[in-house]
């Protein structure tokens, strides 16, 4: 069933609410005062520059209000220009003296007549922008001595009128010569060809083709009804209200069009811009999606945290954002990311540019969120790559009085706790010797200035400290059943082998090693293989992670947020990040390196390979993937030279032929004996031989470098 917004009609000029406007015959300038002023068109233009602030030696007559309206200039019946009348509203500032010498003069000698019972003459300058031309002219306007009073408004003045085109922006000033306050000024959009009278009155309208907008199901229609034999220009942008506009889709067409947008291409600012393909023809330009709930929710999924060290952050995304970033502190032990105290200043997000906090030192708790007035939207640890994982660190908050005199408090999922208190929290019991290790410079500055300072203090010693007790009871305890074991050694002999079976048990279990598989979804046959290799993965003992198993998370916390998830957690286990090569992952690798510059194309909700590959890119490039990183691809679904060079700086391994050092690597220490190492590569082919064969019979493709990747073609 079509959208409701959809059938609105949004045809440019067929049906639109249109504006009836004033015509205005002949091509020369006027100037119209209202009653009780004079006025004067001075010939030719003047320069626009304003000049410098003088003080006016008494009453002057000065520009208060601006007021355009749009009019039609005609040369004959049905060839019209669109013109912009502007009108001056004028008042008189200043004064002849003082107020209260000429109270205090009227005083002494009340026959006194007024002293100054002239007219005031001002010239008046309008400055008229619409790139890329400029117009000036000077209007000459006198007042009457009756009409002069301090602070009242005395009239006003039309000018008619300034020629601009359908569509433009137009800036207007006012001021006086010489200049005696600050200038006036104001900027307007002209409609065009759609929300004006003028099908029969401006002539480069009468060849605008004609645009409606539709809904085909989850798909957009774009249908221009234009004659066979008439060309014209069809673009798609994306309009930037902070920086340039980005254009998307371009080309030169032949009438009449139907063009199909897919509801994932539809962001807030994506607009349409058509004209006809002859000498300064008028464009007209749509934007039909801003209103569109799809269009807002794709541009949330299309938008990217980037890392930029030491301190500054990029937030990446097609259109303008009307959202704030903050600052907040998370800690080792999870729970919400906490926000700092005292505040720092909220910063309202400009997409696409390098920002930057106001913090003396980057530390791996602090985070970014972003987040509109209904929700928190994306939250990021951006520094975690370059500075570590998280610490077990708190966050002191010193405030400092009007007097110097401060105070220390502990930030907490509970609050902001004082160090010298009786609260039932560590930071209270640690009170005294977080507050030695600030006098004594063993925690980190964050952050100062006249409010106060934000200090992060390890607390690792206290760890140790707490942990060298524990292990020292626990010595205490093992001799003591040790001596009791020498005592009933006979009695317990049964027991102690039913223990050293469950601990060898216990033991294979605790060194079952982590692995996340990262793959790109070229299609279904490829999917079950992957599929069936972290099953068979799971037997060895591994502990695998594959997107396939969290469908419902992945839709939940979006791909990126889940791989960070995964990845922050397989890494700090000591596992290893398996990177699984196929045509589709090939590509969308050399994608990234050859512009990693540019936003990535939009990809499903559950591949989280494409939303992986900014953080994993990073590990390569800066020499932290050996160790961490595993390589593998299938033997005749890619050959051996297509893996890129980048990742080869670790191990790559070809399936099923190298299965034993393959699962050798991902067990690492915990690997068993060559044997039996051999004999649980043999269970993994098994178990894959089935899926492999089922998806090198998929019809009408070739045995090796099968093109699964998403192919680049027509946007539209």
């Amino acid at each position: 069933m079509p959208v409701p917004w959809f059938l609105l009609s949004l045809a440019l000029g067929r049906n639109p609410v249109v504006l009836s406007l004033e015509r205005v015959v002949g091509p020369q300038d006027t100037a119209r005062c209202s009653p009780g002023l004079s006025c004067h068109l001075w010939d030719g233009d003047v320069l626009c520059l304003p000049g410098s602030l003088v003080s006016a030696p008494g009453p002057v007559l000065v520009p208060t209000r601006l007021q355009t309206e749009l009019v039609l200039r005609c040369h004959e019946e049905t060839d019209c220009d669109l013109c912009v009348r502007v009108v001056v509203h004028l008042a008189v500032h200043g004064y002849w003296e003082d107020p209260e010498d000429e109270e205090f003069r009227r005083a002494a000698d009340p026959e006194l007549e007024e002293p100054r019972n002239v007219s005031l003459q001002a010239h008046v300058v309008l400055s008229f922008q619409a790139y890329p031309t400029a117009h000036c002219v000077l209007l000459e306007v006198q007042v009457p001595a009756a009409l002069v009073q301090p602070g009242q408004s005395v009239g006003s003045v039309a000018f008619d009128c300034f020629e601009a085109a359908l569509g433009a922006e137009v800036q207007i000033w006012s001021y006086t010569q010489p200049r005696y306050q600050k200038e006036l000024n104001l900027t307007q959009q002209l409609p065009d060809c759609r929300g004006l009278e003028v099908q029969d009155n401006i002539q480069s309208c009468w060849a605008l083709p004609w645009l409606n907008v539709s809904a085909d199901g989850e798909d957009v229609r774009l249908v221009l009804d234009v004659s066979e034999e008439q060309r014209f220009g069809l673009s798609l942008y994306w309009n930037q209200v902070q920086g340039p506009v980005k254009p998307w889709w371009h080309s030169n067409l032949t009438g009449p069009q139907t063009i199909t947008l897919n509801h994932t291409d539809l962001v807030p600012c994506l607009c349409i811009q058509v004209w006809p393909l002859e000498p300064d023809s008028v464009r007209t330009s749509i934007c039909p999606f801003r209103e569109d709930p799809r269009a807002h929710r794709n541009l949330w999924r299309a938008a990217r945290l980037q890392l930029l060290p030491p301190r500054g952050w990029r937030l990446d995304a097609p259109c303008s954002l009307p959202a704030e970033a903050t600052l907040c502190w998370q800690a080792l032990d999870g729970g919400p990311c906490l926000p700092l105290v005292p505040p720092l200043p909220r910063e309202n997000v400009t997409v696409n540019k390098v920002l930057e906090f106001p913090l003396l030192k980057g530390h791996p708790n602090i985070c970014v969120q972003v987040s509109t007035w209904e929700k928190l939207q994306l939250q990021e640890c951006l520094w975690a790559d370059s500075l570590g994982p998280l610490k077990d660190d708190m966050l002191l908050v010193e405030t400092r009085g009007p007097q110097d005199n401060g105070s220390l408090c502990a930030l907490e999922p509970s609050g902001c706790t004082p160090l010298l208190s009786r609260a039932p929290t560590r930071a209270a019991r640690l009170g005294e010797q977080l507050l030695q290790d600030v006098q004594s410079g063993q925690c980190l500055q964050l952050w100062d200035n006249d409010l106060g300072v934000l200090w992060a203090c390890p607390m690792d010693k206290y760890i140790h400290q707490r942990w060298a007790l524990v292990w020292l009871a626990c010595l205490l305890l093992v001799a003591v059943v040790f001596l009791l074991l020498l005592v009933k050694m006979n009695h317990v002999k049964g027991w102690l082998r039913l223990l050293k079976e469950d601990i060898r048990a216990g033991a294979v279990a605790v060194r079952s090693r982590a692995a996340l598989l990262l793959y790109s979804a070229d299609d279904a046959s490829f999917e079950r293989l992957v599929g069936a290799l972290a099953s068979a993965l799971c037997q060895l003992p591994l502990r695998v992670a594959v997107d396939l198993w969290s469908r419902r998370d992945l839709s939940a916390q979006g791909a990126l947020a889940w791989f960070h998830a995964q990845r922050h957690r397989t890494l700090q286990e000591g596992g290893v990040v398996v990177l699984l090569f196929s045509p589709g992952a090939v590509a969308l690798c050399r994608e990234w390196l050859q512009d990693a510059t540019s936003a990535p194309r939009a990809h499903g909700p559950h591949d989280a390979f494409a939303a992986s590959l900014s953080c994993v890119l990073p590990d390569f490039l800066q020499g932290r993937a050996p160790g961490r990183y595993v390589g593998a691809y299938f033997d005749k679904l890619l050959p051996a030279d297509a893996v890129p060079a980048l990742f080869r700086s670790v191990p790559v391994f070809s399936l099923p032929s190298q299965l034993p050092d393959f699962l050798g690597t991902l067990q690492g220490s915990a690997a068993p004996r060559p044997r039996r190492l051999a004999e649980r590569a043999e269970q993994v082919s098994r178990a894959l031989q089935p899926a492999l064969d089922s998806c090198f019979r998929a019809p009408g493709v070739p045995e090796r470098g099968r093109g699964m990747g998403p192919e680049a073609g027509d946007r539209t």
